[in-house]
C-alpha cells in the first residue's frame, strides 16, 4: 500500500511515522524556566546528527489544541539551553511519569520524583540516574509547519557514568550495560537494546564493483 502523506491528516501521517521509524531513542529533556522552573519531558523525536560539532536534533510537537509550544520548547527557546539524558530500563517508570501533561507551574522534577545533578555548563540540571548527560545550547529552533519546532543543539559537554567506562584511554564504553531504552510503534510501546548482533563493515571488493559495473551497462 501507498501512502500520499501530503493528501494525509496529522493523525495519520503521525501514526505512519511513530509506527515505522523504530526503535527512536528517547532524549529526556531536563531544561530551566525564565522564572528557574525546572522542567523534565521525554521526546523519542530525537538523534545525533553530526559530530564537527557535535549536535542532536530534536523534534518538539506543540500543543495540538492551542498550537503554542510546550514548556521545552519554550524554555530552550527562551534560555537557549538544555540537557538530554537517555534513558536506561532502571528509569523506565520515571520517564513515563514526567510524561504527564503538567500544569506550567509544576516541575515534573518535583512531580515524578527525579533526582538531578548539577550541569557544568548549562543551567538546567542533569538527571542523576541516567547512563548519559549531553549539556546542549541551541544553535537553531526552527518553526516548519504549524505544529512543531525543530531544535539543533551543539553538545558543549558530556557526562558518562564512570561504571561505562570500560577503557578511559581509549574512550571504549560498555554501551550494552547501560540497559538503555528506545520507543517503538503505538502508544506505550517501548524497545530494550539488550538483543543486539554486530556486522562489521566489509571492505571494497574490485571485482565485485566491475560486475556491478558490467551489470550498469547492460
Amino acid at each position: 500500500m501507498q501512502f500520499d502523506m501530503r493528501e494525509l491528516g496529522l493523525a495519520e501521517r503521525y501514526k505512519l511515522m511513530n509506527s515505522t521509524i523504530t526503535p527512536r531513542p528517547i532524549a529526556w529533556v531536563t531544561t530551566r524556566s525564565k522564572t528557574g522552573l525546572v522542567n523534565a519531558a521525554p521526546y523519542s523525536f530525537f538523534n545525533a546528527c553530526g559530530v564537527e560539532p557535535p549536535l542532536v536534533v530534536l523534534g518538539l510537537l506543540k500543543d495540538f489544541r492551542t498550537r503554542e509550544r510546550k514548556d521545552t520548547a519554550t524554555n530552550i527557546v527562551e534560555t537557549g539551553e538544555f540537557v538530554v539524558n537517555l534513558v536506561c530500563e532502571k528509569d523506565a517508570e520515571t520517564m513515563n511519569l514526567s510524561s504527564v501533561d503538567a500544569p506550567r507551574d509544576v516541575s515534573e522534577i518535583d512531580y515524578a520524583g527525579i533526582e538531578t545533578a548539577p550541569s557544568i555548563v548549562v543551567a538546567p540540571p542533569r538527571i542523576a540516574t541516567s547512563p548519559v548527560n549531553l549539556e546542549c545550547r541551541r544553535l537553531e529552533a526552527l518553526d516548519i509547519g504549524v505544529l512543531q519546532t525543530v531544535v539543533i543543539g551543539e553538545v558543549v559537554a558530556m557526562h558518562v557514568a564512570d561504571e561505562f567506562i570500560a577503557d578511559f584511554e581509549k574512550l571504549y564504553l560498555d554501551t550494552p550495560a547501560m540497559k538503555l531504552i528506545g520507543r517503538t510503534h503505538g502508544a506505550g510501546w517501548y524497545a530494550r537494546t539488550t538483543d543486539q548482533f554486530m556486522l562489521e563493515r566489509p571492505r571494497y571488493d574490485p571485482e565485485r564493483g566491475d560486475r556491478a559495473r558490467e551489470g550498469q551497462d547492460q
